[in-house]
């Protein structure tokens, strides 16, 4: 199979996303500096070292391994996420913030292990799904091994809990069953599965009540749950068309919660105001087709149903977060991919771009199933 350039236009919108998310990351970051220049210079260090550096760097490795070492390996990476992201319940091993048991404390390194595991299941089920072929449309083959997939997830997520991060992994892997095949009448029932467990989700978790009370009526507890919500508006508010100013905004100092996180597409549309946040819509939107453009030619299933995977994964979650910070959508904490604080989250980013990058050499040569 011969190769042919890189998609040198899916690699300009990527580096587009990375100079603009450096820069609103930096600027962000300035309201952390007026509170403790110590906690600054760690989470500069932790996103350009950790993040862009090595990320980077695992880009590089990525797109140099041919993309079917993945799906060699896919089942040993799948339950290697599963493992390690089970040990944020060891003692002295996981560590726990906000009342969450999200991360692994080594010394005075942490991580997230939830980022390998989103991955971790792309690839598997990218070679599961690329392995059944045509036997998908079969329950045993598609809808049942996705569901005990789910399951083994669910538990390990739903503990922490990491609600956000379940419903991510599910919309994906629903995605690529349609892509699969798979009939629709599956994929609808599991739509009315998926409906009856976030309603049992709401019963029992109350901070999931709040969010939901919150998306109805952002003005219920101002000082309260709807606080993240209003500071939002109010900074995208007070852009305008054309913002503030880079690294003119108010918001991010002591207002808004997490600017260089949760918050950070609040901090962009302060300082680049509408057209800015637009811009950057249309950014993400070029990736998304771009991205579907290179799986759709990609020389065989797997290929096509891993690109398929990484990009819709980056995609869902780059518009929940947007969606949740301008009111569309419940708040849900997740990050913005390639702009929102996040070593570990970037640098696995990144190394999904390289598996991408490197399918786009073979897109459209000697496609086979």
């Amino acid at each position: 199979m011969k190769e042919k350039r890189v998609d040198r236009f899916f690699l300009t919108i990527l580096g587009l996303l990375l100079t603009v998310g450096l820069a609103i990351f930096i600027s962000a970051s300035l309201g952390i500096w007026a509170k403790n220049s110590k906690t600054f210079f760690s989470v500069l260090f932790s996103q350009l070292i950790l993040g862009l550096g090595m990320g980077l760097v695992g880009m590089y490795f990525c797109y140099k391994i041919n993309y079917k070492f993945w799906r060699k390996y896919s089942f040993l990476i799948f339950i290697s996420s599963i493992l390690l992201t089970a040990c944020v319940f060891v003692p002295h091993f996981g560590w726990s913030h906000g009342g969450a048991q999200r991360w692994i404390q080594l010394g005075s390194f942490s991580f997230q292990p939830v980022e390998f595991l989103k991955f971790g299941f792309v690839i598997y089920f990218a070679a599961w799904l690329s392995w059944a072929k045509n036997k998908v449309q079969d329950f045993k083959f598609g809808i049942l091994p996705f569901s005990i997939m789910l399951t083994l997830i669910a538990v390990i997520l739903l503990k922490q809990p990491d609600t956000k991060s379940f419903i991510l992994i599910s919309i994906t892997g629903t995605g690529m069953l349609l892509i699969s095949g798979v009939p629709l009448k599956y994929i609808l029932g599991m739509g009315v599965g998926g409906v009856l467990l976030l309603g049992t989700l709401l019963f029992f978790k109350p901070y999931l009540q709040e969010r939901v009370k919150t998306f109805i009526d952002p003005a219920s507890n101002p000082q309260g749950s709807s606080y993240q919500i209003q500071q939002s508006f109010i900074a995208l508010g007070s852009g305008g068309i054309f913002g503030r100013g880079f690294g003119q905004s108010i918001q991010k100092f002591s207002y808004l919660p997490e600017p260089q996180g949760d918050s950070i597409f609040a901090v962009l549309g302060e300082e680049l105001g509408f057209v800015g946040a637009l811009s950057t819509i249309l950014l993400y939107l070029l990736f998304t087709l771009r991205g579907f453009r290179i799986a759709n030619n990609s020389p065989d299933l797997f290929g096509r149903l891993l690109v398929y995977g990484i990009v819709i994964l980056i995609t869902v979650q780059s518009f929940m977060h947007i969606a949740s910070v301008t009111g569309v959508f419940p708040l849900t904490g997740v990050p913005l991919p390639f702009m929102s604080g996040g070593g570990t989250s970037l640098m696995v980013y990144l190394s999904a771009m390289g598996i991408v990058l490197q399918i786009s050499k073979f897109s459209g040569r000697g496609r086979s199933t």
